[in-house]
């Protein structure tokens, strides 16, 4: 197996997972989590969930976590070094592709949250009137330039961040958003337990419709939601793994992981159905729009405090989207590095320019001039429905059967430090059948819509 000794590393154990936290941690978690769980029925969906992230997200992430360590490498050339001539790193190719596909959207989307914090400090979004903040989102995200400009600025962030490399750029930067993420998203929630709603907000949230647990479509939102939140399939785990000494410990840094993530996805629906139940005259399924056309007419409802509420909110959102920016962008840079032997700026710049420029179809898709559908969807919800049903699965899919199957059994269990633990045993298991057959069955619904 071929090792580059030049390889950047994280500097301790704690800086890894605040990094892999931020990885998991993002839009996922406060946006996409909660209009997901409010469209899933809300306690039903949270329970599918949590056992979606344990019995399928924990193995394949941990699974990861083994091959980037032991890889030393970019996801391709992970797989490359353990399992020369291959064809595993198919599984690493659809990383790097699904990767760049997801943050040329999530670039637009974070854009978006970047304006309306800007729109709040400014006052600009205190000025709509109730009612009318649909059309505020509408014409803002329908704009020819508006939805580019803040997209260019998002990802100007994030190419600035990465530039700086592993120890100076991704883990300094996440020791510093994650504890201040956690700290906005409690000083949130403790604020909205306080509101009118919180009661009937936390019942949708935490009482569940057992008849949900019969509908097919709830557990395919929680297993795409599972592998989005924990950024599983986009060879994001398994590039900063790479980046991680011999002495840490994968099996008790992927369940932090795994633990800190599900915790600020439940806190962030504490923070926003509370809300929603008491000052929104509408239903909790109100789809992507949720923090963007209903929370704003929530904190209009506030008066002055909401004004306050919605600054923190936004920058919580966007410091969330930044973390795992982060993260999906190092996995293309890692990628040019080995592939054209170029320098971190070189292929920074590259990969960072690359991604933003096939992003400005999607930013100028909802209303703007590009306007059209493929397949019947924007091209915005194209690129998100084919890395959300497709892409991500099929990739954890091949990593737990190359984990499973595929590796030495010896060389996998000695890289996780559970050679003789009966948890090891388990692991495998899971890999070998459990998460195969729930992906296989969740791709089935996605592709024949059973």
């Amino acid at each position: 197996m071929v090792v580059t000794n030049q390889r950047e590393q994280f500097a301790t154990k704690l800086g890894f997972i605040l990094a892999a936290v931020g990885s998991a941690v993002g839009l996922g978690n406060i946006w996409r989590f909660s209009y997901v769980a409010g469209e899933s029925g809300g306690a039903a969906f949270l329970l599918i969930y949590v056992l979606c992230i344990f019995l399928i997200g924990l193995p394949v992430l941990l699974a990861e976590f083994s091959v980037g360590r032991r890889g030393q490498s970019d996801v391709v050339g992970s797989y490359n070094n353990i399992a020369p001539g291959k064809p595993w790193v198919i599984g690493g190719i659809l990383g790097v592709l699904t990767s760049f596909l997801i943050l040329s959207f999530y670039g637009v989307i974070a854009g978006w949250v970047v304006y309306y914090f800007f729109a709040y400090l400014t006052g600009q979004a205190t000025g709509v009137g109730e009612g009318n903040y649909a059309d505020f989102f509408v014409t803002f995200i329908g704009g020819a330039a508006a939805p580019v400009v803040w997209q260019v600025i998002f990802m100007a962030l994030v190419l600035g961040i990465v530039f700086f490399g592993v120890k100076k750029g991704i883990e300094l930067s996440n020791k510093i958003f994650m504890p201040l993420l956690a700290i906005i998203l409690i000083f949130l929630a403790v604020y909205s337990l306080t509101l009118d709603g919180a009661g009937e907000g936390l019942a949708f949230l935490f009482t569940p419709d057992w008849s949900a647990f019969a509908e097919p479509g709830v557990w395919s939102s929680a297993v795409g939601q599972a592998f989005f939140t924990l950024s599983l399939g986009m060879g994001a785990m398994i590039t900063y793994s790479s980046y991680l000494s011999r002495e840490a410990n994968l099996t008790t840094a992927a369940g932090s992981v795994v633990t800190l993530d599900t915790l600020f996805a439940i806190v962030a629906g504490i923070v926003i159905f509370p809300a929603v139940f008491t000052f929104a005259n509408v239903e909790p399924d109100a789809g992507p729009g949720l923090i963007f056309i209903v929370l704003p007419e929530v904190f209009n409802q506030m008066g002055g405090a909401g004004t306050i509420f919605a600054i923190f909110f936004f920058f919580l959102v966007a410091i969330a989207a930044l973390s795992s920016a982060i993260s999906l962008l190092e996995v293309s840079v890692s990628y040019v590095m080995r592939q054209l032997n170029w320098n971190r700026r070189k292929a920074t710049l590259l990969a960072g320019i690359a991604v933003t420029v096939f992003g400005i179809p999607s930013a100028l898709s909802q209303g703007g001039p590009l306007t059209f559908e493929f397949f019947g969807l924007p091209f915005l919800d194209l690129i998100d429905t084919i890395t959300d049903q497709y892409t991500l699965p099929l990739a954890g899919m091949i990593v737990a059967l190359f984990v499973g199957w595929g590796w030495n059994q010896v060389d996998a269990l000695k890289e996780t430090g559970l050679t003789n633990s009966p948890f090891g045993v388990l692991w495998l298991w899971m890999l070998r059948i459990v998460a195969p057959i729930g992906i296989a069955w969740i791709l089935f619904q996605n592709i024949f819509g059973a």
